[in-house]
């Protein structure tokens, strides 16, 4: 193993993480050819396959999994030492790594843009992802803040708001119920939703909108992407539960409606999230602080 390159142990990880030798070449850029020649000399290193394919699945062989937890330690000592050198470099010579859940995407990028005009040479490392993955991202330390709306409730994460975050039911222009007012929630049942995928910030956020009354209401579909299902509502296929920092373009557009909805909208709040134990490099605070400071306007005024 003493000839085995940090190349070949990060794209061994990502295979293994994906169990998938095509979607960790699409998270290094890299063909995918090229991941599996890197993993081929890795396990020539070892002297041990690593994985099997058994029909279309990719597994790991248990030297493979032994190699994972040696992959992952040695990987955390490499961001260590970047994260200690960081420490020296000015804030404008830092790596920003951020990840965000699928929600903030519509403003996000305004933010970063923003922080980076005033911090030149800013490095910035940007990942948007469900809740599920990017709670997975700070397990695993690759990410040093995230951006959510629902953060862990343990005492191992800090967690601080920054700007409001309302949640609404949309319908396409020519719905039955578009300009009504103070709609029952009663009146919804029957209604087809599309709705997000189970574990997503946006679904459990509907649970919390709704209670109890959740149980009147039909899924028709669940989508994980949100552009789809705003394309759905448009077309009338039903109704749907969304940020409402989602659909800022197809309501000036006049493609969808936001339902006056007794009790609703249902007002959370972003935030700012870090694992407790990290030590945010001079960058991170600095976002941080600028989040903390000016993202409520400046998410506001992107939203106008």
């Amino acid at each position: 193993m003493r000839h085995a390159t940090f190349r070949q142990l990060r794209v061994f990880e990502s295979v293994a993480r994906h169990r998938s030798f095509s979607r960790a070449a699409q998270e290094l850029h890299q063909t995918q050819p090229a991941v599996s020649t890197q993993v081929r000399k890795l396990e020539e290193h070892a002297g041990l396959p690593l994985f099997e394919l058994l029909g279309k699945k990719v597994h790991l062989t248990a030297a493979g999994e032994q190699m994972l937890v040696c992959s992952r330690e040695i990987m955390q000592k490499f961001r260590e030492a970047e994260e200690a050198m960081a420490q020296f470099k000015s804030v404008s010579g830092g790596r920003l790594s951020v990840s965000v859940i699928s929600a903030g995407d519509y403003f996000f990028p305004g933010l970063l843009v923003a922080f980076a005009q005033r911090h030149k040479g800013v490095e910035l490392d940007f990942v948007v992802c469900n809740r599920e993955e990017l709670l997975a991202r700070m397990e695993a330390n690759r990410t040093d803040l995230a951006i959510m709306g629902r953060p862990p409730t343990d005492g191992d994460f800090v967690a601080e708001a920054f700007a409001p975050h309302p949640y609404v039911v949309i319908a396409g222009p020519s719905h039955p119920l578009a300009g009504r007012r103070r709609i029952p929630v009663a009146r919804l049942a029957g209604e087809p939703f599309i709705v997000r995928e189970r574990g997503s910030d946006t679904r459990q956020s509907m649970q919390e909108a709704f209670g109890d009354g959740l149980a009147l209401l039909t899924v028709a579909m669940e989508i994980k992407s949100t552009e789809t299902i705003k394309q759905a509502v448009a077309a009338g296929m039903g109704l749907s539960f969304l940020s409402a920092h989602t659909i800022g373009h197809e309501r000036k557009a006049g493609a969808l409606q936001v339902l006056d909805v007794k009790g609703l909208p249902l007002m959370l709040h972003w935030h700012v999230v870090h694992r407790r134990s990290k030590r945010l490099p001079p960058v991170a605070q600095a976002f941080r602080q600028f989040l903390l400071q000016e993202g409520a306007g400046l998410i506001e005024r992107a939203m106008r």
